[in-house]
């Protein structure tokens, strides 16, 4: 992770004048790093992981090479983390980043890694009109999860759960398999071939249930990659990844 923040650092110092930050709340953490494309079309959102409990945007600045080759702008927030905050607070954290990002007029595709993955799926679930009735209802056009968790139950007995201070009913609240499906985009899920089977079975089993009740879902795999290295394509303009966010952006 120490070369993929050196890599971030070396983006944005290289791209300057396309980068800004903006304030979604008043957190030291509630910051979203934006860097422009051609100012046009949908904005692509990066939610990064960590486990809802480490890490922040500043990490995956590089991240936005791929898209932003194709004049896409990319925006990565960082939010606050476990035990400081619950799950449930991150997932309004994100709601409020959106939020800020609406004022900029475009509709959002969100994609995320591992507990991004999960927010982007939350995201993609949100009524905005009940979160903010400003806000249009299609806001978050699509989501792109990347080695997300859907359902959070089975990390209640793990060493994961020491900072998420989950039960079963708190993990059953904040885990989108069980909210109410989206009413309208599309939601691809992706996990790296050489993940763990729970990965692959979450994965599936949010693509099989959303598809069911109406959405477009698509489910892939991403050959030779681990949950670490999925992410990786991202900084590759050509890569298939970059690729289907490009189309999922209309672009």
């Amino acid at each position: 992770m120490a070369g993929w923040s050196r890599d971030a650092a070396a983006y944005r110092e290289a791209h300057q004048a396309r980068h800004k930050t903006i304030a979604y709340g008043p957190g030291e953490r509630n910051r979203i790093d934006l860097f422009s494309g051609d100012g046009a079309g949908p904005i692509v959102v990066f939610i990064h992981g960590g486990y809802w409990q480490a890490l922040d945007g500043s990490a995956f600045s590089h991240l936005a090479a791929g898209l932003n080759a194709h004049g896409i702008d990319v925006a990565v927030p960082s939010y606050d983390l476990c035990p400081a905050v619950s799950v449930g607070e991150i997932i309004d954290e994100m709601r409020a980043a959106a939020r800020e990002l609406a004022k900029l007029g475009r509709p959002l595709v969100v994609s995320g890694h591992s507990a991004g993955g999960h927010l982007a799926a939350c995201l993609l679930a949100t009524d905005w009109r009940a979160f903010d009735a400003s806000l249009p209802e299609d806001l978050v056009t699509a989501a792109y999860a990347i080695s997300g968790l859907f359902d959070l139950r089975p990390l209640v007995k793990t060493s994961i759960n020491t900072a998420l201070k989950l039960d079963d009913t708190s993990a059953r609240a904040v885990s989108p398999l069980f909210w109410k499906s989206p009413s309208h985009g599309m939601l691809d899920a992706v996990v790296g071939g050489n993940e763990s089977a729970e990965y692959l079975r979450q994965s599936r089993i949010i693509t099989d249930a959303w598809g069911a009740a109406g959405i477009a879902t698509r489910f892939a795999t991403i050959p030779d990659a681990n949950h670490f290295t999925a992410i990786a394509p991202l900084a590759d303009p050509n890569s298939p990844m970059t690729l289907r966010l490009k189309q999922l952006a209309g672009r």
